[in-house]
């Protein structure tokens, strides 16, 4: 199987730890998230795994020839002349990504158990374009699914604004789950981004896609039935937390 870590982000949030280093590559629990995420990713099943990189992205590269790329066929995919967002992201890495089968897509800050072999024959059975993680908990703008949970819009709860245009949000007819920055994508997904980018320019963020071209395509919410660790690293407050929960 194949996978993306979005590992290019600046960890503003983490500053002053991301004066010197990339997000990435920050500790917890006296491992990197990038380890975490790649090991746990290689333990479900992966062995081919796309990297990106901009923030001190050398460090990156440095760091996965000291582990021997954990075994692994890694490839980067080199942003450092521009930070592409997570969609533009993707396209720049197409050509390590593009076949005839789904792939993993993670964010390098979140790190979960989550089991994802079944979400990803979860998306196969599905026959679904994309594939995305969700959970109930409190944020500000929610994915919103139906009773087969196949998504319908989104909704940004503090302004009241709604997609795609024209959606009408309904709470009685849909379910508000947050993202969880995990997703399993069809190889498809390259030509829809490339229609929907198009005048965009190459930077453009895959989330608001989702939102605006739902009722064009078949992408669907996961949610493992079982309790899992999930936790989102990106901000201080949770590294301590975090620490602890993956020790």
């Amino acid at each position: 199987m194949k996978a993306m870590v979005f590992a290019a982000g600046l960890g503003t949030r983490l500053r002053p730890l991301t004066n010197d280093r990339p997000k990435a590559l920050v500790e917890v629990g006296g491992k990197t998230m990038l380890e975490r995420v790649i090991t746990h990713l290689a333990s479900c099943g992966v062995d081919d795994i796309t990297v990106n990189i901009h923030h001190f992205g050398e460090k990156i590269i440095e760091f996965l020839e000291r582990k021997n790329n954990f075994g692994l066929n890694i490839h980067i995919s080199d942003e450092r002349d521009l930070l592409l967002d997570t969609g533009g992201g993707l396209m720049k890495a197409r050509k390590y990504l593009d076949g005839n089968e789904p792939f993993i897509v993670h964010n390098a800050d979140v790190l979960t158990d989550l089991d994802l072999k079944a979400m990803y024959d979860y998306h196969v059975e599905h026959d679904a374009l994309s594939t995305i993680l969700v959970k109930s908990r409190e944020t500000q703008r929610y994915f919103l699914f139906d009773e087969e949970q196949r998504l319908k819009g989104w909704v940004n709860k503090k302004t009241g604004e709604t997609k795609p245009a024209g959606f009408v949000y309904d709470p009685s007819r849909v379910n508000a789950l947050a993202f969880g920055c995990v997703h399993v994508l069809s190889p498809e997904i390259f030509d829809a981004l490339e229609k929907y980018a198009d005048g965009k320019g190459d930077v453009f963020s895959i989330a608001p896609f989702y939102a605006e071209m739902c009722h064009l395509y078949k992408i669907y919410g996961y949610q493992q039935q079982t309790d899992y660790k999930w936790l989102d690293v990106g901000k201080p407050e949770t590294l301590a937390q975090a620490a602890e929960l993956f020790k």
